[in-house]
């Protein structure tokens, strides 16, 4: 059976499943820019007007996966699709490290968002803006990066990489969300299911496959060769100039005290906020927490 599927038609969903008070559904566009090499990329703009938050999502994710902290914090935010991801064009490369995807943030920065206050990462999506801060350091006022460091190594990721690096298609959306629902145990079904709809797509034959790139998830060789080299943005830390906060979730691996410490060494007026019962993707797991802590760090 084929599942109908129109990206703006859950946002009541979200509301109910968090009880959020919403007068009204903002506005929320697709929008779309053609980079220099010709590749698209693509972002959710929620709105009238120019948006005060950038939010930058994690690998094998997309920018639906903000949804629900955009409603809770009812301001302007732009979130983007990676390249990769959603509906960004992928890279004939391959090449979905930060420091490669920090200038696209910084072309959607530049055309949807050139006002925002807070710049918002999460996982791969916290390590490209911080990343963007290094390169572009006049795009990024306050840093919010969301359970993710650069100490983070193929051990502490295991259980979210054993997860995405799994099969490509399936042969049935129940089939996809029980596999979902079994390594994702700290998220509701309902917001599971909305999540799947958004990030994979329904095949002719019924069949669905994941939307993002799989060179995002490379081999578990090429995995740890990889991760090995964003300890070079341990430098990109001590040099910050901007306010940086990390949200940590309270039962992920991602993030360990021995990250926390490093990052109090290198930019020791770091705010560090712990979510209660969330795991990796705190934007999942505790988004109305996250909208709160937002709330006050774009307020201070």
């Amino acid at each position: 059976m084929l599942i109908n599927y129109d990206e703006f038609s859950m946002f009541n969903e979200n509301i109910s499943e968090y009880s959020l008070k919403v007068s009204a559904i903002p506005k929320v566009e697709r929008v779309f820019c053609t980079l220099s090499d010709g590749r698209s990329l693509s972002a959710l703009k929620w709105g009238m007007q120019s948006p005060e938050i950038t939010f930058v999502h994690g690998s094998a994710q997309n920018a639906h996966t903000w949804d629900t902290v955009a409603l809770a914090m009812g301001v302007s935010v732009l979130a983007i699709d990676l390249p990769g991801h959603g509906r960004s064009s992928w890279r004939s490369d391959g090449n979905y490290e930060p420091s490669v995807l920090a200038p696209d943030v910084a072309t959607a920065i530049e055309t949807w968002a050139p006002k925002t206050r807070l710049v918002v990462g999460m996982s791969l999506g916290g390590l490209t803006t911080l990343a963007l801060a290094g390169q572009r350091p006049d795009l990024v006022s306050s840093l919010v990066s969301v359970d993710i460091t650069p100490g983070v190594n193929s051990e502490k990721a295991k259980a979210i990489t054993d997860f995405v690096n799994g099969p490509q298609s399936f042969a049935s959306f129940e089939d996809l969300l029980a596999r979902t629902i079994e390594h994702n145990p700290t998220r509701s079904e309902s917001s599971l299911r909305r999540g799947i709809l958004h990030n994979a797509k329904q095949q002719p034959d019924g069949s669905w496959q994941w939307r993002y790139d799989r060179s995002t998830h490379p081999s578990p060789q090429d995995t740890t060769k990889r991760l090995d080299r964003l300890s070079a943005l341990w430098d990109v830390v001590s040099q910050l100039e901007c306010p940086m906060t990390l949200v940590r979730g309270g039962t992920s691996p991602v993030v360990d005290d021995a990250d926390v410490a490093e990052l109090k060494r290198r930019k020791p007026n770091c705010q560090v906020i712990v979510v209660d019962s969330a795991g990796h993707s705190v934007q999942g797991d505790r988004p109305v927490e996250l909208a709160f802590a937002l709330t006050r760090i774009l307020g201070s």
